[in-house]
């Protein structure tokens, strides 16, 4: 069956427009991967918003100058579609030669195009290069796990089996890893990613938390999708009171795509972290 980004950019050779071209963003479908999880756009048991940081925006001012900053996306998890990442990268480069005035004209059409392609509305928000240095990195935060003594054989695709919990134990904790790597489903170039799980509920054994981020290593899926996928299996085994898992993905071409999936309604910490 072909996948719906194969009708988009992605994966093939395009000519870099330089004129504005909002035509260029291609949207994916969610309900498709929501139906195959067991859900719909009524029944999505999260608040979760995608956070896209943009590292090449550029466009001109009336006296022809150009300017560069840090563009910031945030995508409600429940809109209707996604946004196909190449055709977000073509579709940013089209404005390299447009003239804005200031930041909020750019605001104002970066928020229009994006929200009329995911179907809700889309909060954008640039920054100075010198406002996002002042931010600085962000270290993940819980235990890293990387460091455990863990067989692992299985890469092929998600094993929630893998996972492991007391229903005796009731904890407050909190995890993280940098060995999430998935494929691009259309490409199948690598995603490399950082991991954080969150949680309260019955105690999670980490190493089998790490074995089955490990299995997602030859998986091929959207980001946004690994980490839907990554909550849903760990609260069927949790039963959490609260539970929180975000990816914090490499960028490629420009772009990186930040997950966040909760239980709790939030405000994702999007300073970036140092493989980003």
């Amino acid at each position: 069956m072909q996948h719906p980004a194969e009708s988009s950019p992605l994966g093939k050779a395009s000519e870099y427009a330089d004129t504005y071209s909002p035509q260029l963003l291609f949207s994916i479908p969610r309900a498709p991967k929501w139906t195959e999880l067991g859900l719909s756009a009524k029944t999505l048991p999260y608040y979760g918003v995608d956070v896209w940081n943009c590292y090449e925006l550029s466009w001109l001012l009336p006296s022809g100058k150009p300017v560069v900053a840090i563009g910031e996306f945030f995508v409600p998890a429940d809109s209707p579609c996604i946004i196909e990442s190449k055709s977000f990268k073509l579709y940013l480069n089209s404005l390299n030669q447009m003239v804005f005035h200031d930041f909020q004209s750019l605001v104002d059409v970066l928020e229009k195009d994006l929200s009329a392609v995911a179907g809700k509305p889309v909060k954008a928000r640039v920054r100075t290069i010198q406002e996002t240095q002042a931010s600085g990195l962000a270290a993940l935060p819980g235990q890293c796990i990387d460091t455990l003594d863990v067989a692992i054989s299985r890469y092929d695709s998600p094993r929630a089996e893998l996972l492991r919990g007391n229903p005796g134990e009731r904890v407050d904790a909190c995890l993280h890893s940098h060995l999430l790597k998935s494929n691009c489903p259309v490409t199948g170039q690598p995603d490399w990613g950082s991991i954080v799980v969150d949680y309260r509920g019955n105690a999670l054994d980490p190493g089998s938390l790490l074995a089955y981020i490990v299995s997602f290593r030859q998986h091929a899926d959207f980001h946004e999708q690994c980490v839907e996928r990554i909550f849903l299996d760990l609260q069927q085994l949790l039963r959490p009171e609260r539970l929180t898992v975000y990816a914090r993905y490499v960028r490629r071409g420009g772009l990186d795509i930040n997950p966040y999936r909760s239980t709790e309604d939030f405000e994702p910490d999007n300073r970036r972290v140092i493989r980003q």
